[in-house]
């Protein structure tokens, strides 16, 4: 059996989802962008609640409230301190409130808020950079990790491995750095490049542990061969944090 027949259903749903991606990247609307990431968020938002063994349902109608305001507010990294000390004051006020319902709010929140944010501040080349760091780390890890791995990485996600991981993030560093370029200067790209694919494998760490614990394979089942959303989007959930991060640092 080939490769394509034994994970039709995977590719398929990936070219599927990379041709999306290019089609919006290239029409590079900000209402368009903003309806998209708010799409994934809402999906993301109530995996994670499920991960997180939070059952309230009017969690999700905050979570479109806190998105609308990204509309009218530029600044999504304030956004969601905001949302920390709204939801901190109303814990104070209300002490039948849980700490574990705010979890959402965290994340994907964080990372989605920091995505957009960057999208309003560095534009569409932004993206296309997170965008291929992040894949070229997975499918460097992938076919290093298949090919001469060896040394397990990590308990939590016991397919990967340190070749893989060290592979992944060359590759993802080196193919970022050309993308880079054409937003900051060469060093700052291999520098920014480098963070945001590590933290894009402790990204995928850290929805394996939520997984773990809650005891499932996937987040979802939305995307055939894939999972759910955030089996999708777990690695650039940590790196657009630091790339928006380094970049206001750097830049």
């Amino acid at each position: 059996m080939s490769i394509f027949e034994s994970n039709k259903e995977r590719i398929t749903t990936g070219l599927a989802l990379a041709g999306t991606v290019l089609l919006i990247g290239f029409i590079d609307n900000f209402y368009l962008m903003w309806f998209t990431m708010g799409a994934i968020y809402i999906l993301a938002f109530r995996e994670a609640a499920k991960l997180f063994e939070v059952e309230n349902d009017s969690l999700l109608t905050y979570a479109a409230g806190l998105w609308l305001l990204t509309l009218v507010y530029p600044y999504g990294d304030d956004l969601f301190v905001l949302a920390g000390l709204a939801y901190a004051s109303a814990v104070a006020f209300n002490k039948d409130l849980e700490w574990k319902n705010f979890f959402p709010f965290i994340y994907p929140t964080a990372g989605i808020l920091f995505t957009f944010t960057m999208y309003q501040e560095y534009g569409i080349e932004s993206l296309l950079w997170l965008v291929v760091v992040v894949a070229m780390t997975d499918v460097g890890a992938y076919v290093v990790g298949k090919s001469i791995g060896k040394t397990p990485f990590s308990e939590t996600s016991p397919n990967k491995t340190l070749e893989g991981v060290v592979g992944g993030v060359f590759v993802a560093t080196m193919s970022g750095m050309f993308i880079g370029v054409t937003i900051v200067d060469l060093g700052v790209s291999v520098i920014i490049s480098f963070m945001v694919a590590v933290s894009s494998i402790f990204g995928d760490l850290f929805e394996s542990s939520l997984k773990r614990k809650a005891g499932v394979k996937d987040s979802g089942d939305l995307l055939p061969g894939h999972g759910g959303v955030l089996d999708r989007i777990d690695g650039y959930l940590f790196g657009s944090i630091m790339m928006l991060v380094l970049l206001r640092g750097l830049v």
